[in-house]
This record gives C-alpha cells, sequence and structure tokens, in this order.
C-alpha cells in the first residue's frame, strides 16, 4: 500500500520523509526541489514482534511494511498545470491515501510560496487543485454516462450519483466529505478522484509549540475542526525533531522521548494511523525460524490471509490453528497454552483478528 506526502513547497515534506525513511531525499528551501517522487518502504512499529522474539529467538524478523512517497509541493494553477502540477497530481493519482503536511510553524530563514502562515488557507489551495481535477476527470464520466444512458436506462442510478459528487466539488467540497451509501461510494471508487481518498493531515510544528500543550495551539485546532467536517484524521508534528530522533539507536531514542515527556514518537504514530486509514491489520506467524507480521485488510477470511504466505496455503487450506497474542503471552509459550485447550482450530469462514498467531494447515 502506497501512502503520498503532499503539501505546498517548504511545509517540510521532505524533511518528514527523510525522518520516516532514513532515505536522505533532499530538502532545500525552494519550490520544486522534489521533482520525481521519493520512495520509501518503512517498517510498521509492531512491539508483538519484540515480545515474540524473547519467546522464540528466531533467526530472522520480519516487520509489515508500509510503502510512502513524496511528492513534489503543489501551487495554485496546478490542476491547470501550473509548477508542473499534471505530474504530479498523476503522483498523488497512484497512491492509497495521503499523508497532507502543513506547515504550523514560524521561520523566517524557511519561505512560504504565500508569504505568511495560514494552514487553514493552505489546506484549502491544496484541496482547491485537487477538487478542480477531480471535477474536470467527473464531467468527462458524466459525459460518457448521459450519452450510453440513451440505449441503457439502468445507468440512470449511477448518473444521480456521479452528478451528486459533482455538484458537491462545484462547492469546494472533497469528495471523501460527500455522504454516500456503500454502494454510491463503489460507484465513485471506479472514478478515482483524487479527492475520495483518505488523508491525515500532518501538522508540522516547531519543537517549542509540540513540546508545549498542543491541544491549545491556534494553528492546529484550525486544521483539527477542518479535518472533522470532511471525517479526515489530524496529527501533530515535528519533522525536524523526528528526523533528529530517526538518527539515533533505539535506546537512545526512548531515553530522548521520555526526557521530553512523550510517550510514542510522532513518526511511529504517523506509521500507525497510516496502517489504520488503510483498513490494514497484521496476524503473526512465530517460529525459530522466522517471527513475522503479514499485512491484510481488516475483514479477510483465513483461506485468503493464508494466501499472502503463499497461493498454495489458500489453495489447499484445511484449517488455521490459531491463538490472540495476549493469550499466548499470558501462557507464557505455544506448549503452555495447547495444553489449556486454548490454541483454536479454524475454518475456511473464520475472520482473522489483529494480533492472531497462527500455523496454516494445508495439503496440494
Amino acid at each position: 500500500m502506497k501512502l503520498g506526502i503532499v503539501g505546498l513547497p517548504n511545509v517540510g515534506k521532505s524533511t518528514l520523509f527523510n525522518a520516516l525513511t532514513n532515505a536522505g531525499a533532499q530538502a532545500a528551501n525552494y519550490a520544486f526541489c522534489t521533482i520525481e517522487p521519493n520512495v520509501g518502504v518503512v517498517a510498521v512499529p509492531d512491539k508483538r514482534l519484540d515480545a515474540l522474539c524473547d519467546m522464540y529467538n528466531p533467526v530472522k524478523v520480519t516487520p509489515a511494511t508500509i510503502e510512502f512517497v513524496d511528492i513534489a509541493g503543489l501551487v495554485k494553477g496546478a490542476s491547470q498545470g501550473e509548477g508542473l502540477g499534471n505530474k504530479f497530481l498523476s503522483h498523488i493519482r497512484e497512491v492509497d491515501a495521503i499523508i497532507h503536511v502543513v506547515r504550523c510553524f514560524d521561520n523566517d530563514d524557511i519561505m512560504h510560496v504565500d508569504g505568511s502562515v495560514d494552514p487553514q488557507r493552505d489546506i484549502e489551495t491544496i484541496n482547491l487543485e485537487l477538487i478542480l481535477s477531480d471535477a474536470e476527470i467527473l464531467q468527462r464520466r458524466i459525459d460518457r454516462t448521459t450519452k450510453a444512458m440513451k440505449g441503457d436506462k439502468s445507468l440512470a442510478a449511477e448518473l444521480a450519483v456521479l452528478e451528486k459528487v459533482r455538484e458537491a466539488l462545484d462547492n469546494g467540497i472533497c469528495a471523501r466529505a460527500v455522504d454516500l451509501t456503500d454502494d454510491e461510494r463503489e460507484i465513485i471508487d471506479t472514478v478515482a478522484l483524487l479527492t475520495a481518498k483518505p488523508v491525515i493531515y500532518a501538522c508540522n510544528m516547531s519543537e517549542e509549540d509540540f513540546a508545549s500543550k498542543i491541544d491549545s495551539n491556534a494553528r492546529y485546532n484550525a486544521v483539527k475542526a477542518l479535518a472533522e467536517e470532511e471525517g479526515s484524521q489530524v496529527l501533530p508534528i515535528c519533522a525536524e525533531l523526528e528526523s533528529q530522533i530517526a538518527e539515533l539507536e533505539k535506546d537512545e531514542k526512548e531515553m530522548f522521548l521520555a526526557e521530553l515527556g512523550i510517550e510514542t514518537g510522532g513518526l511511529d504514530l504517523l506509521i500507525e494511523r497510516s496502517y489504520d486509514l488503510l483498513g490494514l491489520m497484521s496476524y503473526l506467524t512465530a517460529g525459530q525460524p522466522e517471527v513475522r507480521a503479514w499485512t491484510i485488510k481488516k475483514g479477510t477470511k483465513a483461506p485468503q490471509a493464508a494466501g499472502k504466505i503463499h497461493s498454495d496455503f489458500e489453495r489447499g487450506f484445511i484449517r488455521a490453528e490459531v491463538v490472540s497474542f495476549d493469550v499466548l503471552m499470558d501462557c507464557g509459550s505455544m506448549q503452555v497454552a495447547k495444553e489449556k485447550g486454548l490454541v483454536r482450530s479454524e475454518g475456511k469462514e473464520y475472520v482473522m483478528q489483529d494480533g492472531d498467531i497462527v500455523l496454516f494447515r494445508f495439503n496440494v
């Protein structure tokens, strides 16, 4: 799954991307520093893997991963091609969800393309460009559907949904904020609208503001209110601080966060929120050769989850031997869990749960 990091130029996108991936993406103080998108694969933080490693002492540990794409800064007129806008919009079209970095810090040494810091205005600038692009694409779909209706009246319901969303776009409302039924949402999903993609607004703060009472920060609260209106998420973060933390060893990082009075690093929270935003979860396999987290969609049944390991597992699925992580930790070992009858045998209709530790039985 891909998440695109977007925003205006000089809001801290590449700094955040560098911190996420340690990939060293260029982060300079001028617009369009990033032209081709940088891509990094990031491990999803999961303390359960550490506990399983203590139990099994495996040769190999493989966490779940998520892919981040650092997309160049958009500007006003991007939907009309300004600032290489069409190219950047196409990069956003390829991701599954958006991390929209919003500048909430003051720094005279880092220019703002609009001359002042106003996160609500900046969000509206980006959203407007995405809305304009979506409106053009949606209108083309409406025109095709209207033409096809002459020979197929069953398309009337589809046309009504398309026009409902088009009206919202005309009023400056993102597609994700439109109240749609599941069936209507399925129709809109076929159009691949930019403003229908789920969003986390990452409020990039100064270190001083991030360490103080965030809930009383006027800029953060403005973004929070906007996010609530459209059903998006918001997360305060200090990209500069996170880039410093990312260079530390695990023990040093924990000590540094403790000194700041922060329980969990902003990056870890962002990755976890991103994972959840996409409706993803992890099941686990554990043994001496390898402890591993496998990414699946919430609601996935056991045979399809087995297919993530190998197609033969799904094709020849017999059953899944399942124990929850918490139960295994309480028992202290898989052997004890089995002796207590806490390892369940589940069939083809079993819906996987986050943190299930599984052994799949199959025959091909």
